[in-house]
């Protein structure tokens, strides 16, 4: 006989799983769609052959656009190509594809070191290391060379797209598209619309999408778009909750229980540890520039980082990978960090449940996605939902973060805030939106109908 507990389960979940394919669907639902037909694209050209560069130009290429890939030098380029190579031969390795397949699709991919090589295509993406003054460089070369209509686009992951739009005379054409690595296989596309960017350019980003088989979300500008901004103030919980008493494995397993593939330790040694050190330094550099509040911030990660130890490629992260191992072991020497830093700011550790771990991560997820909402940086919570869902590894049957809160109950999510911001009123202060909602008795979806 099954239990009420069993049946509200079931229930959730196909709730969960319905919503996140309806959120799927209508997150293609944009202002710019009905104002703007798309300009037509045939030629692309990716900026970058690393990872990121690699996979885009190999999504373009499955998607049956002819591809010119632009690297500094012929070292860089031959890099490029080896990069380019080496999934397609992943997949004739696998039986997925044959020989002569990967020669009709490479025979539409031209590597080059000069711009030049670019003057006619209709779209470029450029990926190339995520430095401000690097990308305005690449895009004052794009307005030199590229015919006037070519849509431009960056795939920064956190910088500001309206001073990149800035470094040309055409920023009605610039635009971010933002591909999850491995670009060839992540579904998310997070497509940013800039300040000045004209209707049929985003029009444009969202037929790309489709024809590359992408989940495209409109994003606003921000520092970090809708998912890494999200993503940030949920990793400065998790390193809250680090510091106050709960292991990084404790917290990790925590979050692999909710749903995840992984912990969010995890995902720093997957990405590099070095990543995240230089995003913090940049933040912290412009917080004090912007005179902002002091907020708390725990040194753990950057100890960690200080000894060369940035994750899997240096075998040393917040865990340990022996021998080149993917899977990392817990590391005493980590623990030790740990607890020399609480020492340091005197703080006496205390244990926290599983269940009070994901209370936390999930009250700061979900209040910042409020603030998101509210800024317009998402056009709604469906769009958070469908970023986390399909670019973050958020568990596809709770939903999305914004549906999960949903479900749990806004007034509930309040009530932890406003318990934890007892110990810290600036981090956990709650959104102006969550409040409204749940003084009103309404909740997330209602801004989804309404929208």
């Amino acid at each position: 006989m099954r239990t009420d507990t069993e049946a509200s389960v079931d229930s959730s979940q196909h709730e969960g799983l319905a919503h996140a394919l309806f959120a799927e669907r209508e997150a293609a639902n944009i202002p710019e769609a009905g104002a703007a037909a798309p300009r037509p694209i045939a030629a692309i050209a990716v900026i970058g052959g690393g990872t990121m560069g690699a996979g885009i130009t190999v999504s373009a290429l499955d998607a049956g656009f002819t591809v010119t890939m632009v690297e500094r030098d012929p070292e860089s380029i031959a890099r490029g190509q080896v990069n380019v190579a080496k999934v397609y031969d992943g997949l004739i390795a696998k039986g997925r594809m044959t020989p002569e397949a990967k020669a009709a699709t490479l025979a539409r991919y031209t590597p080059s070191t000069s711009y030049d090589a670019i003057q006619d295509v209709d779209l470029v993406i450029e990926a190339v290391f995520e430095d401000m003054a690097v990308k305005k460089a690449v895009f004052k070369e794009l307005d030199r060379v590229c015919k006037s209509g070519a849509v431009l686009a960056t795939n920064t992951s956190y910088l500001d797209i309206d001073a990149i739009a800035a470094a040309t005379g055409r920023a009605q054409d610039v635009i971010g598209l933002h591909f999850f690595s491995p670009a060839h296989i992540m579904k998310l596309l997070e497509i940013v619309v800039p300040a000045k960017v004209s209707a049929d350019v985003v029009a444009t980003a969202f037929a790309l999408a489709q024809r590359m088989k992408k989940i495209p979300v409109r994003a606003g500008v921000c520092d970090g778009f809708i998912g890494n901004r999200i993503l940030a103030v949920t990793k400065q919980a998790a390193d809250f909750l680090l510091e106050d008493g709960a292991s990084p494995y404790e917290i990790d397993d925590a979050v692999r229980g909710f749903g995840y593939p992984m912990g969010p330790f995890q995902v720093t040694d997957l990405a590099g540890g070095d990543i995240g050190w230089a995003t913090r330094k940049r933040r912290q550099a412009a917080a004090l520039a912007w005179g902002a509040p002091k907020a708390r911030y725990v040194e753990v990660a950057d100890r960690i980082c200080e000894r060369g130890w940035f994750g899997q490629k240096t075998g040393r992260g917040f865990y340990l990978y022996a021998n080149g191992a993917r899977t990392g072991m817990p590391d005493p020497e980590v623990l030790a960090i740990v607890d020399a830093e609480r020492a340091k700011k005197g703080v006496t550790p205390r244990p926290f449940t599983p269940e009070e771990i994901m209370r936390r991560y999930m009250a700061a997820m979900v209040n910042e996605g409020a603030k998101v909402v509210q800024e317009g940086i998402a056009l709604r919570p469906l769009d958070v939902d469908v970023t986390f869902l399909s670019g973050y590894g958020f568990p596809r049957h709770r939903g999305g973060p914004m549906k999960y809160a949903d479900m749990v109950g806004l007034d509930k999510v309040l009530a932890d805030l406003r318990e934890f911001a007892q110990e810290d009123p600036l981090f956990w202060k709650p959104a102006p939106l969550l409040e409204k909602l749940v003084a009103e008795g309404r909740n997330f979806d209602s801004l989804n109908k309404a929208a």
